[in-house]
């Protein structure tokens, strides 16, 4: 929480069942439902002890301004959670939604990695959401989460799509396909973290998580952190703990360029009619009355940049490094055919505001 409390993140997703995988492998001191390991779990009478520590958790998440994303079944489990039959999962989940919903900063995810639960069809998982939306009298946000495979976020109870790259490489760059595919917000709840683990998912560098949070939120997106370097006694990813990476400020970095972006912006799409420098590279704009430009050049490191600007309209212009999160205005204003000198380094942006 302390750590939460001094960060930029603004949501965290958090499941209710614990999770037994690599580098979390430990029992909890306590479960939702009546029981332990040992003994066996009472699967029709809930713990109300752990429901109180969850509530606390969320509580105070709100005190932060930090949404809770519940995760409400995943499949990494050995107590039989992932397990349950149809009728224990619709009353877990009736139980679970009264008892959270009256949380304002409270979003549903219907799973954690929903296909590596193979045992559950997709009828169930549609059933499962109903149960959600009939039990909230407040219409939280709802979602479910991937793997491999993407559930089809086009059904109506999803109000945002919640999606785990698919791709080593391309991540927060199909964040441009993806909005035109669903016509829904786009949270990209895993691009990767932040580390030095074995696995893939788990060792990229600050500098490539920085830069997938720029290309997805210049893109139209959103997009969650993670961390989980090894040398460390306590794996953010798994227990919480303080943060060591190296992309945290340079994401909140991010948050108040986007603060600054004004109401009715959008991704610049490729027409003969806007500026012709933007095949390459994403650009964030107000389109309609030509006020506002930023552009985010990624691993392209261009000694300059050339720019048609809109006819009639003048331009102040900021070279913005982010990595060294520096902002720097460039003298005088802009207008007509330009030429805009750079330092040929990687992560950099140009931002235009019209004058």
């Amino acid at each position: 929480m302390a750590s939460l409390k001094n960060s930029c993140f603004n949501k965290v997703r958090m499941c209710i069942f614990p999770k037994f995988y690599t580098y979390n492998t430990e029992d909890p001191e306590d479960y939702a439902f009546a029981g332990n390991e040992t003994d066996g779990f009472d699967f029709t009478h809930f713990n109300p002890k752990f429901w109180a520590k969850l509530e606390k958790r969320i509580s105070q998440l709100d005190e932060l301004g930090i949404q809770a994303d519940v995760i409400l079944l995943h499949p990494y489990d050995k107590w039989g959670f992932s397990k349950m039959d149809k009728e224990t999962d619709i009353l877990y989940l009736k139980y679970a939604v009264d008892r959270l919903s009256h949380y304002k900063n409270v979003w549903w995810s219907l799973a954690n990695e929903f296909d590596l639960l193979p045992w559950k069809s997709v009828e169930d998982w549609e059933t499962y959401a109903r149960v959600v939306m009939r039990r909230d009298p407040y219409g939280h946000l709802r979602s479910i989460h991937n793997c491999v495979k993407l559930y089809d976020h086009t059904h109506p109870w999803i109000t945002h799509v919640s999606i785990q790259r698919i791709d080593v490489y391309k991540t927060s760059e199909a964040v441009t396909d993806w909005r035109k595919q669903y016509q829904k917000p786009i949270v990209v709840d895993e691009c990767a973290y932040e580390g030095n683990i074995n696995f893939g998912w788990g060792n990229i560098t600050g500098e490539e998580m920085t830069r997938r949070f720029w290309e997805g939120c210049i893109r139209g997106g959103y997009l969650s952190h993670g961390e989980v370097y090894v040398q460390h006694k306590q794996i953010w990813w798994a227990h919480g703990g303080k943060l060591h990476g190296t992309s945290p400020e340079r994401i909140a970095f991010l948050k108040k360029v986007m603060e600054d972006v004004p109401d009715g912006s959008a991704p610049l799409e490729l027409t003969d009619g806007n500026h012709e420098a933007n095949w390459d590279v994403p650009c964030l704009c107000k389109e309609d009355d030509h006020s506002y430009y930023l552009y985010y050049f990624g691993f392209f490191r261009p000694a300059f940049r050339t720019y048609e600007l809109p006819e009639g309209c003048s331009y102040e212009i900021e070279l913005i490094d982010t990595w060294d999160m520096t902002i720097k205005k460039l003298p005088g204003t802009y207008s007509g055919s330009i030429k805009i000198e750079m330092p040929e380094k990687q992560y950099m942006a140009i931002r235009m505001r019209r004058v």
